[in-house]
C-alpha cells in the first residue's frame, strides 16, 4: 500500500511541479511520478541542509517539500538541455 501511495503523490507533486515549470505538454505520467518521487528527495535533502526539520509522513508539509524539490530537479534538468533549433 505505501508504494501506491509514493505513486500516486509522486504523479500528483510532478505535475504540479511541471505546471510551475511550463514543462506539461513535455512530460507524461511515467515522467511526473519518477519527477514528483525524486523531488520529494532532493527537497527533503534541501530542507535538511538548511537546518529544517525531518519531513515525514504524507501531509502538506512534505507535499510543498516535495514540490519544491520537482521545480528545483526540473530547473537542473532544463539547464543542461540543449536547445533542438541548434542541431543539424
Amino acid at each position: 500500500m505505501n508504494v501506491i501511495l509514493w505513486i500516486i503523490f509522486g504523479g500528483i507533486v510532478g505535475w504540479i511541479a511541471s505546471l510551475i515549470m511550463k514543462t506539461d505538454a513535455e512530460m507524461g505520467v511515467g515522467a511526473n511520478i519518477i519527477v514528483g518521487i525524486l523531488g520529494a528527495l532532493i527537497g527533503g535533502w534541501v530542507i535538511t541542509l538548511f537546518g529544517g526539520p525531518t519531513i515525514t509522513g504524507f501531509n502538506i508539509t512534505s507535499f510543498i517539500v516535495a514540490v519544491l524539490g520537482a521545480v528545483i530537479l526540473l530547473f537542473i534538468v532544463r539547464g543542461f538541455r540543449k536547445p533542438l533549433s541548434g542541431r543539424l
